[in-house]
């Protein structure tokens, strides 16, 4: 499972959707779970952004191991139940 956060490196709500996600996986309840940030101020995050139609910052997509998108947060810093939600959910073993 992989966060997504597109944003920006001087937006106050980015860093704390960071945070907050960091916070949340540190407790443990998600193994093998990772955050990547894509700053939109990049050439490469505007393209990444653009394929993804993000049109405002911060915006968090969840993925699953396999990439498809389970959860999706746009303008806002995801609500702690939310995630903990997807967090504490039982995975299914292919």
């Amino acid at each position: 499972m992989r966060f997504e956060v597109f944003g920006k490196a001087d937006c106050a709500k980015c860093a704390s959707t960071k945070d907050k996600l960091n916070h949340l996986l540190s407790k443990g309840q998600a193994d093998g779970a990772s955050i990547l940030f894509i700053d939109v101020d990049t050439i490469e995050g505007m393209a990444e952004g653009a394929f993804h139609d993000v049109l405002d910052v911060p915006t968090t997509i969840l993925r699953s191991d396999d990439g498809e998108p389970l959860a999706r947060w746009d303008g806002c810093i995801p609500p702690s139940v939310e995630v903990q939600s997807f967090l504490t959910a039982p995975r299914v073993q292919a």
